[in-house]
């Protein structure tokens, strides 16, 4: 009798089972064992936040029910772990699909090597990326620093990427021994503090809660692409950055069946934008991949002389949404509330911590990855570091977004102002981002006391941004001695 072969599978930010690449290698095989493993050994700062585990908890969930409630899960080292299961199980294959930060690589190099003296196939697949990052350099073999060059000349002019592929038909599972078999439940992945109540609302994780955002976006929002993802009160935007995140959609997937919508025409603005932004979130992975410690430390190192200001009350006015500066205030709100954040105010957000506050962009990156839902350590550390302009291709340090004229622009009605901060909700489209400047009886009318059902401005706009431009210039001077 010909002994059956046998494969593991070991799951990471690939919780789907279309278009994965490692599955499909491994559905080739007689049995197959599914395992995810939450990595104990991976550094202090790529442990996943409290947001990130209550998605984590239900995409998992979500993935074990399309394998017939076969996944094993488990806590621990996850090289150590995947040995042992190797033995154990007897298995002739390992499969994964890669991931990019540093300590991962150099975890997977490693394990990759001890399989392979075990006398078991070890084999890696891209799963996760459009173009993977070391393939794309310039002529002089050296990685891109700025976007554009990147994904117009490195990525487009390169190979298309490559079309998804189908979900694999899986012959049949590996008995799991009694001693090894655990629960999602047991991992311990959601919140004791009940504030992740109104996530359910607004989000549906798993692979076809994924394929379902994909068709919403698909036939609403993508029309409208380019000018409405910048209105945070409307659904202009995808809102698939969390599917991204955790493997549940892969951005081959996105990317065909978005120009599949418009026949294939890459001109199209609308879908060119969006594509670009899948680009952007390429670009992340890539930088911090060419440049592994963009997560801790400034890309840009004529900044770390940079004197930022400890200001623990005023960055805890910030984390809660209690600046007095509407626009804000609403922007965290919605992501306390939500788990998410629109982008364009992200970017406002972003730029009133580090500039008008004076607060290291560091500190901003870490709520964000403990508060959202697609914390992913590439996008947030170069989306923090482009807004504060320490990072690659950068928003330039003096350019400083004012939240009064953002608000203006964005949300002209205050209709997303009024829906995070209600207590300004009857306070006039003319006055909704800049309270303070209402008349007296107009607030009176409104229902609003400044400094007691809302905040009165925790710093002066005009006056803190000017001291950020002058400790910049007093940053570069000193660096020029």
């Amino acid at each position: 009798m010909t002994q059956q072969k046998k494969a593991l599978m070991w799951f990471r930010q690939d919780l789907r089972q279309i278009d994965n690449p490692a599955l499909h290698a491994a559905a080739e095989f007689d049995e197959i064992l599914p395992v995810y493993i939450i990595d104990e050994s991976c550094p202090s700062n790529a442990v996943s936040g409290a947001a990130s585990n209550w998605w984590l908890h239900h995409s998992l969930v979500s993935l074990s029910k399309s394998l017939n409630d076969k996944l094993l899960v488990l806590r621990g080292n996850a090289a150590e772990l995947i040995i042992q299961l190797a033995e154990e199980y007897n298995v002739d294959a390992v499969f994964w699909n890669r991931q990019y930060d540093l300590w991962q690589i150099q975890r997977d190099t490693k394990l990759k090597e001890k399989l392979k003296t075990n006398n078991v196939i070890a084999k890696s697949f891209n799963g996760s990326l459009l173009w993977e990052p070391m393939d794309v350099l310039k002529k002089d073999g050296t990685p891109y620093k700025v976007f554009t060059p990147y994904y117009r000349k490195g990525c487009l002019h390169r190979t298309s990427p490559r079309l998804p592929l189908p979900k694999p038909s899986i012959k049949a599972y590996i008995s799991q021994t009694q001693d090894m078999q655990s629960s999602i439940n047991q991992l311990s992945l959601l919140p004791t503090i009940k504030w992740d109540t109104s996530f359910y609302e607004h989000w549906h994780p798993g692979e076809k809660g994924a394929a379902d955002n994909l068709q919403d976006y698909i036939e609403g929002p993508a029309d409208n692409y380019q000018e409405g993802r910048n209105i945070p009160s409307v659904k202009g935007t995808s809102r698939l950055s969390p599917h991204f995140h955790f493997g549940e959609l892969s951005p081959n997937q996105a990317w065909y069946a978005v120009l599949d919508s418009v026949d294939g025409n890459i001109e199209n603005k609308d879908i060119d934008v969006y594509l670009s932004e899948l680009g952007w979130r390429e670009f992340s992975h890539y930088l911090l991949f060419h440049w592994p410690t963009i997560n801790t430390e400034n890309f840009n190192h004529k900044f770390n002389a940079f004197r930022w200001l400890d200001d623990p009350a005023s960055l805890r006015d910030w984390q809660f949404g209690k600046t007095g500066i509407p626009i804000v205030d609403a922007g965290m709100r919605e992501l306390y509330q939500t788990g998410y954040m629109h982008n364009r105010i992200r970017m406002v957000v972003g730029s009133f911590l580090v500039k008008n506050l004076l607060i290291d962009w560091r500190q901003g990156e870490r709520w964000f990855w403990d508060c959202l839902l697609d914390a992913d350590m590439a996008a947030n550390s170069a989306s923090w570091q482009w807004i504060a302009g320490t990072g690659a291709d950068a928003s330039p340090y003096f350019r400083v977004f004012n939240p009064i004229l953002q608000g203006e622009k964005f949300d002209k009605e205050g209709l997303y102002v009024k829906k995070y901060c209600p207590e300004l909700s009857k306070v006039p489209s003319k006055f909704i981002h800049k309270p303070w400047e209402a008349p007296s009886n107009i607030l009176n009318a409104c229902g609003v006391v400044l400094g007691k059902n809302y905040p009165k401005p925790i710093v002066d706009l005009k006056a803190s941004r000017q001291r950020a431009l002058d400790a910049f210039s007093a940053s570069k001077e000193s660096l020029n001695d």
